[in-house]
């Protein structure tokens, strides 16, 4: 029998699941194999979907699950596309009167669905959707759009709103990077969407060497509107992915101009600091910040709208902690790292900790805590490896006591230090300040650096103005190894910017590695880098050696052992 859901059109012989993994035929009916099971049901900014010209600054109920009718490489949701059945303990079954009863609660506008791809909770969705109209909720998605025509038809009278996630503009690169047939449909789609009023912004991953592919996605929206809102999504090689793909800050801004020759409307996402999140008219402009991956924050709001549909709230909303949009995609990550470092790798152990984890939200917030918590410290990494170990009957001791013999050497030779170098932690472009007491900042502090204290913070930190960075000055300045940029780059900025400070004047401007700063189960090889830069008189880390005995494997930017997989 074919499933007609998505274009896929898979045949599912009788008992027999479909390629997606999520629908199954059963005596000659497709049904849903986990309906109205989600894994996320939290408060967001509407920001955070994201949607930048919806409703701005309003407070949705975003709910996700698992599952994804595309392979896409280094997608930032794999590990809640990859491993489907590990969840299958962790869902919470609620009915879709409970989700809209809950937004009612939570005085939301509106119930949103992300995280991963809609398609695969098809039924749930229309049945949730009916009912969140009923009680005047807005109701959106965002998906890849790969829906049949049919089943578009059944869902786009209850759509107010839809995120379209682009791969490519054509046939080939569809092909290539998420292993459908063919892009016609999701085209096909976005008029569908356009023609019956449903209000939409796109988005698309950009990577190396697909320019020309989004100039024609831009080329094509302009025809239907050239105020059809463009997401540029920085390619942030997530899961397995090469980092080669990673454009720049600077060659992403670059492109995003190219792109604005045919769209009124292009914002850059993955790049903190950059003014092209930012929308500017004759009279209105909103000052956005970046607000982890694939996400926006709202900084200041001046002038009448003339571009936003609805009205805009007052009222900021922030999600605590890993809660909200894909912050939670890089929390579990970090879990599955020290897993691995524990050589936990069996795959019921590794679900039945994860089910663990997701259906309290206590220990989600303890483990964002430990690190990024104004009373927290490194030791206190420590009690999340015990807490994994003792969910996963593993021994924390060898990971633990390689930890402990480095913090203790430099507690030792720190005292050496006779004045304390000023240090700016950055992620992405100089003027984005990591929080103070983010785990970064603390690597810093650690090993005996100043760090920038500053007076508010974001997540993961705040724009600045260059007279901040100016004013501190700093002698030492460390770029994120996550969501980075190339030293170049940073020193060209400060040039073109007049930032003069002493880090650049000297050359003290250091990118850390990926994977040896926040959260990874390898900051430690980030501690002893910064160690080793900022008092190289002081300290003197064999890394690699201490690489090897961590890993038993060389160190090179492809060993991401914070991002293995599961099994």
């Amino acid at each position: 029998m074919k499933c007609h859901i998505c274009e896929f059109r898979c045949n599912i012989e009788n008992s027999k699941i479909g390629s997606c993994g999520m629908y199954q035929n059963i005596n000659g009916q497709i049904t849903e194999r986990f309906k109205n099971s989600y894994l996320f049901v939290n408060p967001i900014s509407i920001e955070t979907q994201p949607m930048l010209h919806f409703f701005v600054n309003h407070k949705f109920l975003q709910i996700g699950s698992v599952g994804c009718n595309f392979k896409c490489e280094g997608c930032v949701s794999n590990i809640f596309v990859k491993y489907i059945d590990i969840y299958k303990n962790a869902f919470k079954k609620l009915s879709a009167q409970e989700i809209v009863q809950k937004a009612l609660e939570e005085n939301c506008k509106g119930i949103s669905f992300g995280i991963n791809e809609p398609t695969m909770h098809y039924f749930s969705l229309l049945e949730l959707a009916k009912i969140a109209k009923e009680n005047k909720l807005l109701f959106g998605i965002s998906t890849n759009l790969y829906y049949t025509k049919e089943s578009l038809f059944q869902l786009i009278k209850y759509l107010d709103f839809v995120n379209v996630g682009l791969k490519g503009y054509t046939k080939e690169t569809y092909r290539k990077f998420c292993k459908a047939p063919d892009s016609k449909p999701v085209y096909r789609n976005i008029v569908y969407l356009f023609k019956n009023n449903v209000y939409f912004e796109v988005s698309i991953v950009y990577s190396k060497g697909v320019e020309n592919e989004l100039i024609n996605v831009a080329k094509f929206l302009s025809k239907l509107s050239k105020q059809i809102p463009l997401q540029i999504m920085r390619f942030i090689p997530f899961d397995k992915a090469s980092g080669e793909l990673e454009p720049s800050i600077k060659e992403s801004e670059n492109l995003v101009e190219e792109l604005k020759k045919h769209l009124d409307y292009v914002y850059l996402f993955n790049s903190p600091g950059t003014k092209y999140l930012d929308t500017n008219s004759d009279n209105f402009d909103i000052k956005r910040s970046f607000y982890g991956p694939m996400g926006a924050h709202i900084i200041s709001i001046k002038g009448k709208p003339n571009c936003i549909i609805g009205d805009i709230s007052k009222k900021d909303y922030e999600e605590d902690g890993f809660f909200g949009g894909y912050r939670i995609t890089r929390a579990l990550e970090m879990v599955i790292g020290i897993l691995n470092a524990l050589n936990v790798t069996d795959k019921k152990t590794i679900a039945s900790v994860i089910t663990e984890i997701l259906k309290d939200k206590t220990f989600l917030n303890f483990f964002h805590e430990t690190q990024d918590d104004i009373n927290s410290n490194l030791e206190n990494y420590f009690d999340i490896v015990e807490l994994l170990a003792k969910l996963s009957n593993a021994n924390p001791k060898k990971l633990i006591d390689f930890y402990k013999e480095i913090l203790d050497d430099i507690k030792l030779k720190r005292k050496k230090i006779d004045k304390k170098l000023k240090s700016y932690y950055v992620m992405g472009t100089p003027i984005f300040a990591l929080n103070t007491h983010r785990f970064e900042n603390k690597l810093a502090s650690f090993v005996g650096l100043e760090v920038l204290k500053l007076e508010k913070e974001g997540k993961p930190g705040i724009n600045i103005s260059k007279e901040t960075l100016i004013s501190y000055n700093p002698d030492i300045v460390f770029i994120s190894g996550f969501i980075s940029c190339k030293t170049e780059d940073f020193i060209d900025y400060c040039q073109n910017h007049n930032i003069n400070i002493n880090a650049t004047k000297y050359k003290k401007v250091y990118k850390l590695p990926f994977g040896w700063d926040f959260g990874s189960v390898e900051w430690i090889f980030g501690l002893m880098y910064i160690a080793n830069v900022a008092y190289p008189h002081i300290y003197n880390f064999n890394i690699e050696s201490k690489y090897f005995l961590f890993n038993n494997k060389k160190y090179t930017p492809l060993n991401k052992s914070f991002y293995t997989g599961i099994g």
